[in-house]
């Protein structure tokens, strides 16, 4: 056993690489690292293929989702620049003394240990299991320099792994170009064979640009045994794993760093696609990682695919990796759900440190412990929503998952930067109309400003809500209920017009009556999927309405959850916190929606709001000048920040003053905002004891100064009164306000 090499950690490393105490991997001795080749799995108890022959697979099961697909993009997202990763020289990756560690060795039979030293000695390469008498062999099965099919020269060895040695040849047929060889590790397994042949089939069925490509299939008797031997040849990825990626950062460091979040994310939304691909052609990857993903130049390959199985298979062997690997695969088999689970697992592993073997082998550290999801809240939703234990509660396809972890990204990169990443919702419209801005809103104004969930194009009623437009909820009401057919869609448009007719209490029943699964069909059109969230949207919205916020913060929450690379549901929890009193939660929710769109305006008056009621003026004016130009609430943000920063000391209201003369406004309100900044003025200038340098509005900053120019702005607001009564108070303010004089 030898002692973990991490500072502070005191731990020993175990049998199968990983330390019994940080449960970090301990550094592989150099030259065995996979990098540059399409590697196998690993060998050992934590890697050992399960056989579920009588497991029966989830893979097939229908879910009628209420989100829609999304596009996918360049490596990066399109969004973040990942560093590039040169080709390497296939020659640089040959391994000089190709050999499996003696801790990776186990029995393909019976998962013991074998292979080890004794007493100083080194331990067999090749022999029979002590416990079970199975046949092992470490041995690679190909020489540099060997032919097969008068085609493939063999240079030597790539990497090793739970299935076969990895060889570098040489195809003298196609302008010699570099392909992989990989072949049986120990050919007396059937169950290694089986997925030999497996991945074979599966290969020749696989065209995607993001997956390895297979060229070619040959059969080479063994030099020693005769024994005829399978080979796949497949290109040559000449990267690097996000595996080995890691541990270079871990071997610089302290051996506790990590991806960069948006760079983790980057690399998973250019495999989801992949993984898309593969279900929709009835297929499973079973056993995504790190260490399958190598990245060359610009592009990412999913490698390995000897675990890939059929949706429908119930009898293969299964294979996985411990801490990867869904909770529910011994019992019910691998499915789309599954496979998505080890995206979560590995884009958490890429994101920060933690014991996802043993520790946390089937959870996530809490926050308080991983400053990477502290700091990440939509991070951290989507993480637990990816590797929930209920199968159910995962995402439905890659390409929803792929859709709010861009959504995540946006936020992500935003907070590093404080450059906005807006993007255009799949799920939600935009913001209906913005609220706060003339003040502090009410409840009922935040849900009428709220976006709303779009409708499913694909529903049958789709066309009809189209054309259902009516200004008044009731009508709108009696025309959905007419509807030629009741569907999800068209029953939570009854409930939204109820809601914004003020009939809450009906809209609540009919929330009730969706909530109630039919007895006689479980497809039932005019019920939502399990995983639909929108009845827990307009749940909220009703409670908002009602002024019950506890209940509207804990739906919004939830739908939160379900779709956290979603905008619209964190502008709720901002609006609800804020009218709780809970200024602190709605300036984290309102700062997340501005910061990511600047097209929420609504999130800029409300953080503005909260930051003024905290005492940081500064930050409000800034948040408020930021609102642009092409915003039709561009005008009263600036006002807003006028007043705000007239709040301040009489060197702010100054300052505010120069703010005013740059604005573009009517006579009226720029002679009202006026008066308000002199009389402030004249109310700060006995405590500011020296009047600060400069003019304010073209007045000087005195007392006999301020008083004029208060005196010319009451005396031209009377001109332009309305009535009579407010023009004769405008101007007995103005005889109030004036100096005094001797005459």
């Amino acid at each position: 056993m030898r002692t973990c090499a991490r500072s502070a950690c005191g731990g020993t490393i175990e049998q199968d690489g990983f330390c019994d105490r940080c449960g970090m991997e301990a550094p592989l001795p150099a030259g065995t690292s996979g990098t540059g080749a399409a590697t196998g799995r690993e060998t050992g108890p934590g890697t050992a293929p399960w056989t579920a022959s009588t497991s029966t697979s989830s893979g097939g099961r229908s879910r009628r989702s209420s989100t829609r697909s999304s596009s996918r993009g360049r490596l990066g997202a399109g969004l973040v620049e990942v560093p590039r990763v040169p080709a390497r020289d296939p020659k640089t990756a040959v391994l000089a003394d190709p050999e499996v560690p003696e801790a990776k060795r186990f029995c393909s039979s019976c998962g013991k240990e074998v292979g080890r030293g004794r007493e100083g000695r080194p331990g067999r390469v090749e022999g029979f299991c002590a416990h079970c008498g199975h046949h092992y062999s470490f041995t690679p099965k190909l020489a540099p320099g060997e032919m097969l099919h008068e085609q493939y020269e063999v240079l030597g060895c790539l990497a090793h792994g739970g299935l076969g040695w990895i060889y570098l040849a040489l195809d003298h047929a196609v302008s010699n170009r570099w392909v992989v060889l990989k072949g049986l590790l120990d050919s007396d397994d059937a169950d290694a064979v089986a997925a030999a042949i497996a991945e074979r089939q599966f290969l020749a069925e696989v065209s995607h640009p993001n997956i390895v490509e297979i060229h070619n299939f040959v059969r080479h008797a063994d030099r020693q045994s005769g024994e005829l031997v399978d080979y796949i040849v497949m290109e040559y990825v000449g990267g690097t794993s996000v595996k080995d990626m890691i541990k270079a950062l871990r071997a610089d460091g302290s051996g506790r760093e990590a991806l960069p979040v948006a760079q983790a994310i980057a690399y998973a939304l250019e495999v989801l696609p992949a993984l898309g691909y593969l279900h929709g052609v009835g297929l499973l990857y079973c056993d995504f990682k790190p260490d399958n993903v190598i990245q060359t130049e610009e592009q990412l390959k999913l490698i390995d695919l000897g675990a890939v199985r059929r949706v429908d298979d119930r009898h293969s062997a299964i294979y996985g990796t411990i801490g990867y690997q869904a909770p529910e695969i011994g019992s019910t088999g691998p499915s789309v759900a599954s496979d998505l689970y080890t995206v979560g697992r590995a884009l958490a592993v890429m994101s920060f440190p933690f014991d996802f073997r043993r520790a946390h082998q089937e959870s996530l550290p809490a926050p308080e412990d991983q400053p990477v999801l502290a700091r990440h809240d939509s991070f951290h939703r989507f993480l637990r929503r990816a590797t929930h234990r209920d199968p159910d509660q995962r995402f439905a396809s890659a390409e929803e998952m792929a859709e709010q972890l861009t959504g995540v990204l946006r936020e992500v990169l935003a907070q590093s930067d404080e450059v906005p990443r807006p993007g255009l919702s799949r799920q939600f419209t935009p913001e209906r109309r913005a609220f706060g801005v003339a003040g502090a809103p009410d409840a009922r104004s935040v849900a009428a400003g709220l976006p709303v969930p779009q409708v499913d194009a694909a529903d049958p009623a789709a066309g009809f809500l189209a054309t259902a437009t009516t200004g008044d909820p009731d009508q709108l009401v009696t025309a959905l209920r007419a509807a030629p057919v009741q569907t999800v869609e068209v029953r939570l448009q009854v409930v939204r017009a109820l809601i914004e007719g003020g009939r809450v209490d009906d809209a609540s029943a009919e929330l009730d009556q969706l909530a109630t699964p039919s007895l006689f069909d479980p497809d039932d059109p005019q019920l939502p999927a399990p995983d639909d969230w929108r009845p827990g949207w307009y749940r909220g919205l009703a409670a908002l309405v009602r002024d019950r916020l506890p209940q509207a913060r804990a739906a919004f929450g939830q739908v939160c959850d379900v779709v956290p690379g979603e905008t619209a549901p964190k502008l709720a929890l901002a609006a609800c916190a804020e009218l709780a009193g809970d200024l602190a939660e709605a300036a984290r929710f309102y700062r997340v929606v501005w910061r990511t769109d600047h097209a929420y305006v609504s999130a800029a008056f409300g953080l503005a709001r909260v930051l003024l009621a905290d005492g940081e003026r500064a930050a409000a004016v800034d948040v408020l000048h930021a609102v642009p130009d092409t915003s039709s609430h561009h005008v009263a943000a600036q006002v807003a920040a006028v007043r705000a920063q007239a709040g301040g000391a009489l060197a702010d209201v100054v300052a505010a003053g120069t703010r005013l003369s740059g604005l573009v406004l009517d006579l009226a309100r720029r002679a009202d905002l006026t008066a308000e900044l002199l009389r402030t003025a004249l109310d700060a200038l006995p405590a500011a004891g020296s009047a600060p340098a400069g003019r304010l509005l073209d007045c000087e900053v005195s007392e006999t100064g301020l008083r004029s120019g208060l005196e010319r702005c009451y005396r031209q607001l009377a001109r332009l009164a309305d009535t009579p009564e407010e023009r004769i108070a405008l101007v007995d303010r103005a005889n109030a306000v004036r100096p005094r004089t001797l005459v």
